[in-house]
């Protein structure tokens, strides 16, 4: 997996820059990032999974290259305990796309890309709602592979008691099950939408 990640990335990069020892870097500090400890979910396995669904669900009006390095950058920073990780990536990945000569207006669309995942609304962008239900998608999963998905969360966010992290959980469920939709293209509304609330209802009541 890890592999194929670096591939995908080497031949991204490669379309704005020669630079391979600029690639390879800016790959180790991706990597680096992202299995760091205490990752249990925001890790490698989630760009692959992220990167796999876009790779399969393309389509022309997608801008597939930002939405590719908003894939890889969207949760570089990643602390449960802090509110700006979205800010912070998106700096980040200013910074660092900026090195491969990204163009301005482009790295412009990624920032708001990644700062668009703070909220996750409907933003009327075709490709930024693309990512946010590429970073939902798992939501809509079967309820083994979500299952998993919600131990993980939980292991991250050990820092908190049963009680305090129930109180937070259970608001964030309720806050996605009050949303009309929780996916904000129809493609993945289709395909996702009744198994992610099927999903979300069981967690909610293994919390009360």
């Amino acid at each position: 997996m890890v592999k194929e990640l670096k591939q995908n990335w080497d031949t991204l990069c490669s379309k704005y820059t020669a630079d391979a020892y600029l690639t390879e870097n800016l790959w180790q500090e991706l990597e680096q990032a992202y299995t760091s400890e205490g990752r249990y979910y925001h890790n490698l396995n989630h760009l692959a999974y992220m990167l796999e669904l876009a790779e399969k669900y393309k389509h022309e009006s997608i801008k597939y290259d930002l939405l590719q390095f908003a894939i890889f950058y969207h949760d570089i920073v990643y602390t449960p305990t802090q509110t700006d990780n979205e800010e912070k990536s998106a700096q980040l990945a200013e910074e660092q796309l900026h090195q491969i000569s990204l163009p301005e207006d482009e790295i412009a669309q990624v920032k708001s890309m990644i700062l668009s995942t703070k909220n996750h609304q409907q933003n009327n962008n075709i490709t930024t709602d693309f990512l946010l239900d590429l970073d939902l998608a798992i939501l809509g999963a079967g309820w083994q592979k979500y299952n998993v998905y919600r131990q993980a969360i939980r292991k991250e966010y050990s820092m908190y008691s049963d009680a305090t992290y129930q109180t937070g959980r259970q608001s964030i469920l309720q806050r996605f099950l009050a949303q009309p939709y929780i996916f904000k293209t129809p493609f993945f509304r289709e395909r996702l939408e009744l198994q992610a609330r099927e999903n979300l209802r069981m967690e909610l009541d293994m919390l009360r």
